[in-house]
C-alpha cells in the first residue's frame, strides 16, 4: 500500500513539473574577468523565441539568435530563423532536453540556471507579431509578411525585443530590446541593448497602442525622434 502512494504520489509530482509552461521571459547573469556583468535573456512566446546576450555594465550588444520552438514532454526543439554568432545554422532544427520548474530552466548538460522573470503578464501584447504595415501620410502601406526579409517583434509580460533579418540571406540587420509596460493606451520601451547604437540605452520612449481587428497599431516617436506609424500583425505557427 505505501508502495503503491508513494508511486502515486511521485507520479503526480511528475505530472506537476510536465505541466509547468516555458512561456514568458528568462535571464542569466555571470561576471566576467573585468568585473562586467553579462546577462542573458530568453523570451519565449508561443511557437517563437529570442535569446540574447549582453553587456550590462558597458551596454555592449554581443549576440542574438531565436526561431521557432517546441516542447514534447521535456524536448525542446528549436530550427533557427537568425543567428548573429554563426548565421550558418539558419535553417536547422535542434532538438535538447530541459529541465523546468516554475521558477527556472536549464538545459541538460549546460551549467547556465535561468531564473523566470514573468510567466507572459501583466503586460497585453505577450506574443509573437511581425511588421505588417506602415502608415505614410495618411495611407496604409502594406507589407508581405510571409517574404524571406522579416522585422518580428517578440514580447513576454515584461520584456521585448524587435529583431531584423532575412531566412533566405540567413542575415541580420539589427535588433533591440529591453523592459515594456502597456498602461492606459501606452505602449512604454525601455531599452537595455541596441545592436546598432549603444548609446541608445537607457531611453525610454512611450507610443499610443491599439488592437485593431487583431493588429497592433503602434504610433509615436522613434528612438531618432522620427513620427512613425506600424502595424504589427500576429504571427501565425
Amino acid at each position: 500500500m505505501k508502495k503503491l502512494f508513494a508511486l502515486l504520489f511521485f507520479g503526480l509530482i511528475g505530472l506537476t513539473l510536465q505541466a509547468q509552461s516555458p512561456i514568458g521571459a528568462w535571464e542569466a547573469s555571470m561576471t566576467n574577468d573585468a568585473g562586467e556583468t553579462i546577462k542573458s535573456v530568453l523570451i519565449l512566446a508561443d511557437g517563437y523565441q529570442v535569446l540574447t546576450t549582453f553587456n550590462e555594465t558597458t551596454n555592449e550588444f554581443i549576440q542574438t539568435n531565436g526561431g521557432t520552438w517546441s516542447l514534447e514532454g521535456n524536448t525542446m526543439t528549436e530550427t533557427v530563423e537568425f543567428h548573429t554568432q554563426f548565421p550558418e545554422v539558419v535553417g536547422q532544427t535542434v532538438s535538447f532536453d530541459i529541465e523546468l520548474s516554475k521558477n527556472t530552466l536549464k538545459i541538460v548538460g549546460d551549467d547556465m540556471v535561468m531564473k523566470r522573470i514573468d510567466d507572459g503578464s501583466p503586460g497585453a501584447l505577450n506574443g509573437a507579431w511581425l511588421m505588417s504595415g506602415r502608415k505614410r501620410n495618411g495611407e496604409i502601406q502594406e507589407r508581405d509578411t510571409t517574404r524571406p526579409r522579416k522585422t518580428m517583434k517578440i514580447l513576454s509580460g515584461t520584456r521585448f525585443q524587435w529583431i531584423a533579418y532575412d531566412t533566405e540571406k540567413k542575415s541580420f540587420s539589427g535588433t533591440g530590446g529591453g523592459t515594456y509596460t502597456t498602461i492606459d493606451g501606452v505602449y512604454t520601451e525601455n531599452i537595455e541593448f541596441f545592436s546598432r547604437d549603444a548609446s541608445r540605452v537607457g531611453a525610454s520612449l512611450n507610443f499610443d497602442f491599439e488592437i485593431v481587428d487583431g493588429a497592433w497599431h503602434h504610433s509615436g516617436l522613434s528612438s531618432k525622434g522620427s513620427p512613425i506609424y506600424e502595424i504589427w500583425s500576429v504571427r501565425k505557427q
